[in-house]
């Protein structure tokens, strides 16, 4: 890829996004945030996940 061809790209992708309107920008944003797996689970796998869930439904029962 030649250099010219790159800065052609970033400059494209970065008008494309200043040219949005602002509100589907935000919409945007929320939507990558949604489809974004938990913190614990994206970084240490299932186990952890899964005893951060055990853990807080059992004090949500305990609190009843």
């Amino acid at each position: 890829m030649d250099t010219n061809d790159y800065v052609k790209y970033l400059t494209e992708t970065l008008l494309g996004y200043l040219e949005a309107p602002k509100e589907e920008r935000k919409k945007r944003k929320r939507e990558r945030k949604m489809a974004k797996d938990p913190f614990l689970y994206r970084w240490f796998g299932i186990v952890p996940y899964y005893y951060y869930r055990s853990f807080k439904q059992k004090r949500k029962k305990g609190n009843r």
